[in-house]
């Protein structure tokens, strides 16, 4: 049985626009999935782990005198996140061609000191040099050592969408804006104390033999186990002097 030319054209002409239908919604789909942010906060906005600077600037007093008591403290509390925190050595950056080298050196000693306070031995520290752009302003002497710190990646405030109705697709999704959630992540990476507490957690303390002990005597006994804190609290009119 012999098929005509036209009759080809008339079977397979169907299938053609099928099949470019289904080329087509396909190419949309990927278009409209790739162009959407990931809708969960942590993973549109990361909190990652990485090795970064972390500095204190001590401005030169007089020639011949020490260090005041407020960069003292400074000094002595920085030299207590470098033993905590710090990985490789710390390094100072001295300033030169200025008309207070003197006094830059003895401000030098001042921070030995006071580093020597907070447990850094005087050998943990490196002395470099930086030129002075413009004598007219203080100069300081920067510290400076590496630790694990916890941050977002990227900046936030970027507004790459409009807050507005010009998006109508983006509007019909009712999804979130990118930067939605980025400040949040970045505050609770600037308060952890310890980075690695946001990878794992720590190990368990010591056990409290004498508490545990008397917690299960109680259930034996048929008696509740808790704890039962008891805190007198002041009437407010009696502590502020109320009539």
């Amino acid at each position: 049985m012999m098929v005509r030319s036209q009759d080809r054209l008339r079977f397979g002409l169907p299938a053609v626009l099928a099949m470019a239908l289904m080329l087509g919604a396909c190419a949309s789909k990927a278009d409209i999935t790739g162009s959407i942010a990931p809708s969960d906060v942590r993973e549109r906005h990361p909190i990652v782990l990485r090795d970064a600077p972390r500095s204190l600037d001590v401005f030169i007093g007089r020639a011949g005198g020490d260090l005041d008591s407020r960069q003292a403290e400074d000094v002595a509390a920085f030299a207590g996140e470098y033993r905590r925190s710090g990985r490789g050595g710390l390094v100072a950056q001295v300033p030169t061609g200025t008309q207070r080298e003197m006094a830059a050196h003895d401000t030098l000693d001042g921070i030995r000191k006071a580093l020597a306070r907070g447990g850094v031995s005087p050998g943990a520290l490196t002395v470099q040099t930086y030129p002075v752009r413009d004598p007219g302003l203080a100069s300081t002497i920067r510290l400076t050592f590496a630790s694990l710190q916890a941050s977002v990646p990227h900046g936030c405030a970027q507004w790459s969408q409009d807050a507005g109705v010009s998006d109508w697709k983006h509007d019909a999704s009712n999804e979130s804006l990118w930067n939605f959630g980025c400040s949040n992540q970045a505050l609770l990476a600037a308060q952890v104390a310890d980075p690695i507490d946001l990878v794992r957690s720590r190990t368990e303390g010591r056990v409290d033999i004498v508490k545990r002990m008397n917690a299960i005597t109680k259930l034996r006994e048929g008696k509740d186990p808790s704890t039962q804190y008891r805190q007198e609290t002041p009437q407010i009119n009696s502590a502020v002097g109320g009539r």
